[in-house]
């Protein structure tokens, strides 16, 4: 059997030509129609007032932190399952981050724990909604309202999602949005940042654009970013959200397949396939070893690659990265299930033209590496 990459983008013949077609017609940089028409169509099926297209999903959580204010002496409360650009700005900023655990089934961030996690200096907290499942951002929201802090929604793995018959991303203060290639919704590179605020959208695009003084140009008050999407992306992203349902349809389908040809194998946890009636929408298909396995995941992923099957590891938690030592902070202690997620998980392929041929092959390599 061929080589099966762990994440294909899904891109068709529509896809293709609407790149053609902006460039054709000249619009190559970020000053074209398609950037405000994404803007607009992406807002709108998350019910957002607001949309502004970044270079990618790390940009949209830098210009939110910045758009907010967060700075030296602030507290942000994040997730420590999650990927480090919700870290990196925090600290770049000179804020304090705050880590929390995952929940152990969702593997979504612990919403129980965070209010004793709350201080006077907390200024925002981070809600991730982890490789396909909501996280309950609607808890987090009561709460922050309770205290007066605010939400940043980062819904980049959970494109199409809901909970409660609400679109992910539209719960917080702010939410961001990646589209990166293995995204369910592409643009390459790319990302949004999305708001109901009218001040925050002023700031944001103020900010992703160099903070140019609109009436005179090269006077500059603030600091900003070169953080523009092209057209060429938009019209990509225009094209994939126009079939966003097939996208939705297809990914559910393979992580359904998994769910029934991995079901019941001894000695490790798959993804939820719902969770509070919301299907999960299987971003990735993620496989958990138990805590007392005789193996590793670094192991099975070489186990699996032997065999031809691409693999990627979970992420690594937040809460132990070495470079935290470097902005002065203390080891935090420890966070079971977030560690015991970034040792013992790893993904499989689920990436645009997965057979369930490849699918059979890939749950019986597993089980057999299980046993070996």
């Amino acid at each position: 059997m061929e080589p099966i990459p762990v994440s294909t983008p899904s891109l068709n013949d529509h896809d293709i030509q609407a790149v053609a077609t902006t460039m054709a017609e000249g619009w190559i940089s970020s000053e074209g129609p398609p950037v405000q028409e994404f803007e607009k169509a992406f807002a709108d099926v998350v019910d957002r007032r607001h949309g502004i297209a970044v270079a990618n999903g790390t940009a949209a959580l830098d210009i939110a932190l910045e758009g907010l204010g967060i700075g030296p002496g602030d507290e942000v409360i994040i997730p420590s399952f999650t990927i480090i650009s919700c870290l990196n700005q925090v600290l770049r900023s000179g804020a304090t981050p705050v880590f929390v655990d995952a929940q152990r089934d969702t593997w979504n961030m612990d919403v129980s724990a965070l209010k004793g996690l709350i201080t006077p200096r907390t200024k925002a907290i981070i809600v991730v909604h982890i490789y396909g499942l909501p996280a309950d951002i609607d808890q987090v929201v009561a709460l922050a309202t309770e205290h007066d802090i605010a939400v940043i929604e980062d819904a980049a793995e959970a494109h199409g999602q809901q909970l409660d018959g609400a679109p992910l991303g539209s719960f917080g203060d702010v939410s961001t949005f990646s589209f990166y290639s293995n995204k369910l919704i592409t643009t390459g590179e790319g990302g949004m940042v999305l708001t109901d605020d009218d001040r925050l959208e002023a700031k944001f695009r103020e900010l992703r654009n160099l903070s140019f003084n609109p009436a005179q140009r090269f006077v500059h008050e603030d600091i900003g970013w070169n953080y523009r999407m092209t057209s060429m992306q938009a019209a990509l992203g225009i094209s994939q959200l126009s079939r966003i349902d097939e996208l939705l349809d297809y990914k559910k389908k393979v992580g359904q397949t998994y769910q029934e040809l991995l079901d019941g194998t001894p000695g490790i946890s798959l993804p939820l396939p719902s969770y509070r009636g919301s299907e999960n929408v299987y971003w990735i298909f993620g496989i958990v070893l138990d805590p007392d396995s005789p193996h590793t995941a670094s192991e099975m992923m070489k186990k699996l690659a032997a065999k031809g099957i691409g693999t990627r590891p979970f992420f690594y938690p937040l809460h132990q990265q070495p470079v935290l030592s470097k902005f002065g902070f203390e080891p935090t202690p420890a966070l079971p299930n977030a560690e015991w997620l970034g040792k013992q998980g790893f993904y499989v392929p689920n990436g645009a033209g997965l057979s369930r041929s490849q699918q059979e092959y890939i749950a019986h390599t597993v089980r057999e590496a299980l046993v070996s």
